[in-house]
């Protein structure tokens, strides 16, 4: 079996897409495995790729931009070159460009297509080549129940949907792992304000969407009772929020608790670190979250999550820490949750769902099962000729 992911870039959400474990798992499995991306040819990335066995095409299919249809020829040739019985593409910009592609493509029989949807994606003209396929992979109920409803109001035809939740590598996420003695002594000489103190991670970028705002609550109304609360802001990436960001500092600073936060900066390399020392993980998003991946390795780790009771948020946490649930949206059940987990810690029990091993074996299920049945079209196809 041959498998070509279509992929605008490979460090985005790394961790979602399950890239290289995926590929590690289909080469082991005497498949082969092909990925077209932007990364170039000697990125570091890249090369731990092609260390796995998978083969890499560089293709610059950037989001939402119209020069990446330069790349429809090119994707083309590499079709006609390889063959690949399946298909996968994982954004909607790669779906376009494979859309022209395949018209004209020199091909024994077409792939089937997969296509992943990882958020509620409009259902619009723009995303139409991912509802094409022959098999959508959405990453929660909550997508799926969106894509369902959606596809009944505007009376579109879907041919298969299949739900496949993201999963956490347990290995580099283990059950009660610690940082190490040199992580915490670097880590305080780098922020000294967090040392005997009781960490609110915030594991996501400041924005309108990912309910920073609900941190003010928290420590404004908690801060007399446990005088050694502060929050870790996990800023990885902030240059499409920078008036959002100077707002949320500002507020703090206005309201005297800018001292009780902490912007930690670019930690997507010891992010598992900073999960497994904090107190409290807390997954507050204002719009309904699709994945969750960071409460998902959170609570791996054996660390509290505290979090809104919807969409993914409410169909991991129900299973595996339902302590966690917030079922009232507002800023008194949110400070009675984390009160209360700072004042009992009960800590998430040893997971054994939501892992990438479940995510692999399940994405393989489904690749199977299209391969199955192009091989049965191909033979039904060539019987029909060999009448005619």
């Amino acid at each position: 079996m041959k498998v070509m992911r279509l992929l605008s870039s490979l460090k985005h959400d790394e961790s979602e897409r399950g890239i290289f474990h995926l590929g590690r798992a289909l080469v082991k499995n005497g498949h082969t495995s092909i990925i077209v991306a932007s990364a170039d040819t000697d990125h570091e990335l890249v090369t731990r790729l092609e260390r796995d066995g998978t083969i890499y095409h560089q293709l610059f299919m950037l989001k939402k931009s119209w020069g990446s249809l330069l790349q429809v020829l090119p994707l083309r040739r590499l079709i006609e070159k390889y063959n690949p019985d399946i298909i996968h593409v994982h954004s909607r910009t790669p779906a376009w460009i494979l859309h022209f592609a395949l018209k004209g493509a020199r091909v024994k029989s077409f792939p089937k297509i997969v296509s992943t949807m990882y958020g509620f994606y409009p259902i619009n003209k723009y995303s139409q080549p991912m509802l094409e396929a022959d098999t959508i992979i959405t990453v929660s109920d909550s997508v799926t129940d969106y894509l369902l409803k959606k596809i009944k109001q505007t009376g579109l035809q879907v041919k298969n949907v299949v739900r496949i939740y993201r999963g956490v590598d347990t290995r580099r996420y283990p059950y009660r792992h610690n940082p190490s003695v040199y992580w915490l002594r670097r880590t305080f000489a780098e922020f000294p304000e967090l040392e005997h103190k009781k960490w609110l991670v915030f594991p996501t970028i400041v924005g309108h969407e990912y309910g920073q705002e609900w941190l003010i609550d928290i420590l404004g109304n908690l801060q007399d009772q446990f005088p050694n609360i502060h929050a870790v802001i996990l800023d990885d990436d902030k240059e499409d929020a920078d008036i959002i960001y100077e707002e949320f500092r500002q507020r703090a600073y206005a309201l005297g608790l800018d001292g009780r936060i902490t912007f930690v900066g670019n930690r997507r390399n010891d992010v598992r670190e900073w999960l497994s020392a904090a107190n409290i993980v807390l997954a507050l998003a204002n719009q309904p979250e699709s994945i969750g991946i960071n409460a998902l390795q959170a609570l791996h780790l054996g660390t509290p999550v505290i979090g809104w009771d919807k969409a993914a948020f409410s169909e991991i946490l129900q299973p595996l820490y339902p302590l966690g649930l917030v079922k009232h949206h507002n800023a008194n059940a949110l400070c009675k949750a984390v009160k209360n987990q700072l004042e009992s810690v009960t800590r998430p029990a040893m997971a054994d769902q939501f892992t990438i091993r479940q995510m692999i074996e399940a994405t393989l299920a489904v690749y199977q099962q299209l391969y199955d049945e192009r091989q049965i079209q191909t033979k039904t196809l060539k019987a029909a000729k060999k009448v005619i």
